[in-house]
């Protein structure tokens, strides 16, 4: 017999948000617990669009990347370790997103490949130190649903294994997560100031 009912989605709590009501967001370059070496930069491209689009002025990331690099901080580690104030004075977001890498990559298995990336997000105002959002951004792709039975399976994992090195699909994977976790109904970002109405 099943049970069904009215499930409680549980919503966050915007009070902070909506108090700081933050304009500009300035993204750190990532943290990285993953072993792929590239995936900060990778992962960092994949989110001044859904920011942007949210209605928020993303401060360019290319910019802000090598202006710390200019001043002695040259890793994303020492980066993540910048006092608020400083941010404040030199930089002057309202608010910084801080990314932690998790997973990223491909993973081979017998018949499929699955790609993951997840990261945890959180938004902190500049001015107070306060945590005005937080989510983990995830999501998974499988190539094994080829068709074809057991035979289609294996020549889809044996190609996806070779054209791998030129076609890596984790900045797709990594985009729809971030996607997902912003626009989330219940615990996404709430909309910036300068967010376009489409009605």
């Amino acid at each position: 017999m099943l049970v069904t009912g009215c499930q409680t989605i549980e919503s966050y709590d915007y009070t902070a948000l909506k108090k700081s009501k933050p304009r500009s967001i300035v993204i750190i370059p990532p943290n990285n617990n993953s072993t792929e070496v590239n995936a900060p930069y990778l992962y960092l491209s994949t989110l001044t669009k859904p920011l942007a689009e949210k209605g928020y002025y993303v401060l360019p990331v290319a910019v802000i990347d090598q202006f710390l690099k200019e001043n002695g901080l040259p890793t994303p580690a020492e980066m993540n370790n910048i006092p608020l104030d400083k941010i404040d004075k030199h930089i002057g977001a309202d608010a910084v997103l801080y990314i932690t890498i998790n997973e990223w990559g491909q993973k081979f298995m017998v018949i499929s490949s699955v790609t993951t990336v997840s990261a945890d997000l959180k938004l902190v105002d500049v001015k107070t130190g306060v945590v005005l959002w937080e989510s983990t951004a995830v999501a998974t792709r499988d190539s094994g649903d080829g068709g074809g039975g057991l035979a289609g399976m294996l020549i889809n994992a044996i190609i996806t294994q070779v054209m791998t090195s030129s076609i890596d699909s984790s900045y797709e994977t990594a985009m729809l997560a971030n996607l997902i976790a912003i626009n989330h109904k219940s615990k996404g970002l709430l909309d910036g100031p300068y967010k376009i109405s489409t009605k």
